[in-house]
């Protein structure tokens, strides 16, 4: 039998390099840089895209598209306030008052009353399609008295474009002829000028007879100098009871305030209705009588002396 001895295993010594870091603390590696990636350059807008967006650039910031906008604006808030009103007699807000729509020939009726007017603004003042085209300008009154403001409004009002017509505030007490007198020595009508008008819308304590006799020989001597028939001006209620058919040849302006129509009856030839006395005009201190025309731009014309 034999016996084997099993040699004891080596014993490896250490290699300096391990001994080396085995003595050494650990030291955590250093994260490593990764390179970000390179973005790519975004391509520029096309030259259409840039003719574009400054084409809608120039209309932004164009006052045509802000007046367009506000238009547009003011038509609808103007379509909410007239809700509930009757579309042919609204509200006009600058004017502050309720204005007839069917008439599209509009004017005003002056006196000492208004004070100074600055006619260059009531040409210029203007909402949708109301604006002042005539006026009607107090020159005398009885046979003496002549309206203060008279001559300058006869003056200055054509200057600004607004054709005009000359009234007399008739008294019936007195000289139907001698006021007659008295209103052509103030007034020199001329070619483009309304009619004369002769006011009258009371007795004066005299009877309605007399009242007619006089106006008959007011009338008859205007009209002779002239060549033109005047215009009548009265309040419904007096023209009906004293004048309504009685002077039915000659035009005809009533006074009925605060009304969509003016019901004068279908056979009255009315060709003026002053509709309001509490309008606000622009360039006027004072509250002012606002009048329609009844008739288009044509027969407008046909009116006006020649």
């Amino acid at each position: 039998m034999y016996f084997y001895t099993v040699p004891p295993p080596i014993k490896k010594k250490p290699s300096i390099q391990g001994k080396l870091f085995a003595d050494q603390p650990l030291v955590p590696k250093a994260p490593v840089k990764r390179r970000k990636p390179v973005a790519k350059k975004k391509k520029g807008l096309s030259l259409q895209w840039k003719f574009v967006i400054a084409g809608l650039l120039l209309i932004l910031f164009s006052p045509l598209y802000y007046g367009y906008v506000l238009k547009l604006f003011t038509s609808a808030t103007r379509w909410v306030l007239d809700i509930g009103e009757d579309p042919n007699y609204r509200t006009y807000k600058s004017y502050d008052i309720q204005i007839p729509k069917r008439y599209s020939i509009h004017g005003i009726d002056v006196s000492y009353y208004q004070g100074k007017i600055d006619w260059n603004k009531v040409k210029a003042m203007k909402e949708d399609d109301v604006s002042i085209r005539f006026a009607f300008i107090k020159a005398t009154e009885g046979i003496s008295s002549v309206d203060p403001y008279f001559q300058r409004n006869w003056r200055e009002a054509p200057k600004a474009g607004i054709i005009c017509g000359a009234y007399h505030y008739f008294i019936p007490k007195k000289s139907g002829l001698w006021q007659a007198r008295f209103f052509l020595q103030t007034v020199k009508f001329d070619t483009g000028d309304l009619p004369p008008v002769i006011d009258v819308e009371q007795l004066s304590g005299v009877s309605p007879e007399k009242m007619r006799m006089e106006l008959k020989d007011f009338i008859q001597h205007v009209e002779k100098k002239t060549k033109v028939k005047p215009i009548i001006y009265s309040g419904l209620v007096f023209y009906k009871d004293y004048l309504k058919g009685h002077f039915d040849a000659y035009p005809l302006w009533i006074a009925h305030y605060y009304k969509p129509e003016l019901n004068a009856g279908a056979n009255t030839k009315w060709a003026f209705w002053q509709h309001s006395d509490k309008a606000r005009i622009t360039g006027i201190n004072h509250v002012v009588d606002f009048n329609a025309f009844r008739g288009d731009s044509l027969s407008f014309q046909q009116l006006l002396i020649k």
